[in-house]
C-alpha cells in the first residue's frame, strides 16, 4: 500500500508526540515517581513506534520500540528514573527530531541507526531487576508475548475463523489458488482489552497480512472494523504462499495484539449453493469491489446510517496552510470588489437608489463576517512555538552552569499561523540572550541578595488588535555604559555622542548588525548574530520590539505583533495629490491643531497636547510631496503611538476609515522602511501603506 499520502499527517503528528514527550520528560525530571507522567511517556513512545512502523521507517521504529521497552520497565518498577536516564531520553528525542526533519526534507529517514542510543537503552534493560532475577521475564513486552504462546490458555482461545462459512465465490477462488500452489488460511486476531484505538491496530494487522498475501474474507466486514464496530477480535481468510507460522508472527508483531490463532482451509468445493448470512453480509470485505452473493437487507441500511453519522465523533480537520492562503486571497479580492461597488454607489448611484444602497451595506456586512471567519480559522495558539522552550532553557542551564527556571503564561494566546511560524526564532534568540547575558552566576546572585536560581518569564497576551509577548529576566540587566564603550570601540558612535545619548538610544545600539557585548564567542552567543536578527524579523512581521532594563535587576523585551498580516482597518489620508493608508491600530486620536500652537525644541517642531510634548512629522517633507498645508491656519494631526512614544503625523486631509487588503510591493520595488505595502482602492487606484512605526 502506498503510504506517501499520509506523509504530511505523519510529520504533523510526530511533531506533536515529540513535543509532548519533551514536556513530559521535563516533568519526569522534577517528579520521577509520577505514574501519570510515566504512562503518558509510554503512550507517546508507543504511538510514535506504531506510526513509524506503519510508514515503514524501521530505524525510527526501533528507537521508539526500545524507549517503550524502557518505560515498560519503569511502569513495572523494575527500573528507576535517574538523571542519566533523563539525559539519555533527551538524546533519543533529539535523534527522533532528526529523523522527522530528514523525513520532512526527503521523505526518507536517512541511514543513522543511532546505535549508541539503542545500546544505552538496552543496557538499562539488561541491568534491570538484578536484585530480582525471577521478575525479569515478566517485565519485557516481547518475552511476555512469547510467554503467552506457551500458556495453555493460548490454545484455548476461540478459533472463530473455523466458524466462517465460505461462499461459492470464495470457495472457487480458494480452489483456483490451490491449483497454483497458494494456500488459504483462516486467522482469528485478538486485540488487547486495554487498546484505545482498535481500528488503527486492525488496520496495521491488515497491512501486515497484505505483505504476505490477499485477504479475501473478513468477519466482521472491513467497513465495520474501520468503524470500530467489533469486540476485541476479528477473523480473516487469507491466500498466501508464506507458511502459517510466518503470517501469525507478522500479525503478533503489531503493537497491542494479544494473540493470533489460525489454520489451513482445505480447498474442498462446497456442494450446497446456499450461502450463510455471515459470508453474504461480509463478502464485501474481500479485495474485490463486488459483494459476494448479495447483502441481506436488514444489515445494510443500519450500517449505512451509522456511517453517515460517523463524522459527528470527530469534528476537526487538518487543512494545509496553503489552502487557507488561497482562501484568504479570495476573501481579499472579494473585499476589493466590495470597495469598488461602494465607490460606484457613492459616485454614480448616490443616495437615489435606497434598495441598491441596502444591498451594498449587506454585502459589506457579509464580507466583513467572512473575513473574520477566515481569520479565526487561520488563528493558532502560540503554544506550538513556546512549548519547546522549557527544554531549551533546561539544556542552557546545564551548558552554562547556571541555575534558572522558565515561567510561561498565555500560551493559549492566538496569532495568525504565518506569524506563529516566523516568531519562533526571535523568541529563541531573546531567551538565549536572557540565559547567557542576563542571568548571573550563582555566586553573583547570592552576593546581590537574590535567589540562587534565576527566573526567566515568557508572557503573552492580546491587546486590542495586537498580541504582546514579553521576555523578562531577573538577571543583571543591560550595562548601558558598557554598551556605549563598545559602540565607541567599534566606531559606531563618538565619545561626544555617547555622553549625550539617552539610555534608550544606547540600548538601541544592541539592535545594530554584528553588535555584541559578549567577551567570548560560544555556541550560545557572542557571534554577533542575535538582536539585529530579532529586530529585522519582527519588523518584517509589521511588529515592534522595545527594551526596558535596570542594572542589577533585570531586563524586559516587549514584542508587539499584529493579529494578522493580510487585511487591516486603515485610515485613508491625502498628502498633496497622493492617497495613503495608515493602520488604524497605531492611531490614538485625530487632532485639529492651530499652526500657532507649534513650538520648537532643539530645532524640531513639537506640540503640547494634554500634558504631553509630542514631536511633529510632516508627511509632505518625509515623502517629498508638494502640499498646500502651510497656507492653512489649522493642521490635521494624527497622534500615533509606538510603545511609550507618541508622534504627530501631519496630513492635508482625511478621507475616512476603510478595510484594506495589504499587497506586497514585490521584489522589483526597492525596499523602503516608510512603506509597508500597497492596497487597491475601490476606484482601481493603488495607495501606499505608510509604516507609522518607522515614521516615529
Amino acid at each position: 500500500m502506498d503510504v506517501s499520502q499520509y506523509l504530511d499527517i505523519f510529520i504533523d503528528e510526530s511533531k506533536e508526540h515529540l513535543q509532548n514527550l519533551n514536556t513530559q520528560i521535563l516533568n519526569l525530571e522534577q517528579d520521577a515517581e509520577n505514574m501519570d507522567t510515566i504512562n503518558e511517556i509510554f503512550r507517546a513512545a508507543h504511538s510514535l513506534k506504531g506510526m513509524a512502523g506503519t510508514m515503514g521507517y524501521k530505524r525510527m521504529q526501533t528507537l521508539t520500540h526500545d524507549m517503550e521497552n524502557v518505560f515498560s520497565e519503569v511502569r513495572n518498577n523494575t527500573v528507576k528514573v535517574d538523571s542519566s536516564m533523563i539525559d539519555l531520553l533527551f538524546g533519543c528525542l533529539d535523534a527522533l527530531e532528526e529523523y522527522v526533519a530528514q523525513i520532512q526534507e526527503t521523505a526518507d529517514e536517512g541511514t543513522n541507526d543511532n546505535e549508541p542510543l539503542i545500546k544505552a537503552l538496552n543496557n538499562i534493560l539488561e541491568s534491570k531487576g538484578q536484585d530480582k532475577p525471577k521478575e525479569e521475564p515478566k517485565s519485557e513486552p516481547v518475552k511476555d508475548e512469547e510467554k503467552k504462546e506457551e500458556k495453555p490458555e493460548s490454545t484455548a482461545l476461540p478459533e472463530k475463523w473455523k466458524e466462517i462459512k465460505i461462499g461459492d465465490t470464495e470457495q472457487h477462488v480458494i480452489n483456483e489458488a490451490a491449483a497454483d500452489g497458494i494456500k488459504a488460511y483462516g486467522l482469528t486476531v485478538f486485540i488487547q482489552e486495554s487498546c484505545l484505538l482498535k481500528a488503527a491496530r486492525a488496520f496495521l494487522v491488515f497491512k501486515a497480512l497484505e505483505e504476505h498475501g490477499e485477504v479475501i474474507v473478513s468477519v466482521p466486514s472491513a467497513q465495520d472494523i474501520e468503524d470500530e464496530k467489533f469486540d476485541n477480535d476479528f477473523s480473516v481468510v487469507i491466500l498466501s504462499e508464506s507458511p502459517l507460522d510466518k503470517i501469525i508472527a507478522a500479525t503478533k508483531y503489531v503493537s497491542e495484539i494479544h494473540d493470533c490463532v489460525g489454520g489451513e482451509i482445505v480447498p474442498t468445493p462446497k456442494e450446497e449453493s446456499k450461502v450463510t448470512d455471515i459470508v453474504k453480509a461480509d463478502g464485501n470485505a474481500a479485495e474485490s469491489k463486488e459483494p459476494v452473493g448479495g447483502v441481506p437487507a436488514p444489515k445494510a441500511p443500519g450500517s449505512e446510517k451509522k456511517a453517515v453519522a460517523k463524522p459527528v465523533v470527530n469534528r476537526t480537520v487538518r487543512v494545509d496552510i496553503e489552502k487557507l492562503d488561497v482562501l484568504m486571497n479570495l476573501v481579499s479580492e472579494l473585499i476589493i470588489s466590495k470597495n469598488s461597488l461602494v465607490s460606484v454607489a457613492a459616485t454614480e448611484v448616490g443616495g437615489s437608489n435606497s434598495a441598491f444602497n441596502e444591498q451594498i451595506e449587506y454585502l459589506e456586512s457579509v464580507t466583513t463576517n467572512l473575513h473574520e471567519s477566515v481569520m479565526k480559522v487561520r488563528m493558532v495558539p502560540i503554544e506550538s512555538v513556546v512549548n519547546k522552550f522549557p527544554r531549551m532553557v533546561r539544556d542552557l542551564s546545564k551548558k552554562l552552569g547556571k541555575k534558572m527556571e522558565l515561567y510561561m503564561t498565555g500560551e493559549e494566546t492566538e496569532l495568525d499561523r504565518t506569524v506563529v511560524d516566523e516568531i519562533g526564532d526571535p523568541l529563541m534568540h531573546l531567551l538565549r540572550n536572557s540565559a547567557d547575558h542576563g542571568i548571573e552566576s550563582e555566586e553573583e546572585r547570592i552576593a546581590r541578595g537574590k535567589s540562587d536560581t534565576g527566573s526567566i518569564f515568557l508572557n503573552a497576551y492580546q491587546d486590542g488588535n495586537n498580541v504582546v509577548i514579553e521576555v523578562r529576566d531577573d538577571g543583571n540587566g543591560i550595562d548601558v555604559e558598557a554598551v556605549k564603550r563598545k559602540g565607541i570601540e567599534r566606531g559606531i558612535i563618538t565619545e561626544e555622542q555617547a555622553e549625550a545619548m539617552s539610555e534608550k538610544e544606547a540600548i538601541d545600539l544592541l539592535f545594530l548588525p554584528s553588535f555584541s557585548t559578549a567577551k567570548a564567542v560560544t555556541d550560545v552567543s557572542g557571534r554577533g548574530v542575535g538582536l539585529d536578527v530579532v529586530k529585522s524579523k519582527i519588523e518584517a512581521l509589521s511588529g515592534e520590539i522595545e527594551t526596558k532594563t535596570k542594572l542589577g535587576e533585570g531586563s524586559t523585551f516587549t514584542i508587539r505583533l499584529p493579529l494578522t498580516l493580510a487585511i487591516i482597518q486603515a485610515l485613508m489620508v491625502n498628502v498633496g495629490d497622493e492617497k495613503y493608508a495608515i493602520s488604524l491600530g497605531l492611531i490614538q486620536t485625530i487632532e485639529s491643531i492651530p499652526v500657532s500652537d507649534i513650538k520648537k525644541v532643539q530645532g524640531k517642531e513639537v506640540i503640547h497636547l494634554r500634558g504631553n510634548v509630542i514631536p511633529l512629522v510632516r508627511l509632505r517633507d518625509v515623502l517629498d510631496i508638494q502640499s498646500e498645508e502651510e497656507n492653512k491656519p489649522e493642521m490635521v494631526v494624527l497622534i500615533a503611538k509606538k510603545g511609550d512614544r507618541l508622534a504627530g503625523l501631519v496630513v492635508d486631509e482625511l478621507i475616512g476609515q476603510m478595510e484594506i487588503v495589504i499587497k506586497s510591493m514585490g521584489k522589483f520595488v526597492g525596499k523602503s522602511k516608510l512603506i509597508s505595502g500597497a492596497t487597491i482602492l475601490g476606484n482601481g487606484e493603488v495607495a501606499l501603506i505608510l509604516d507609522a512605526n518607522s515614521l516615529i
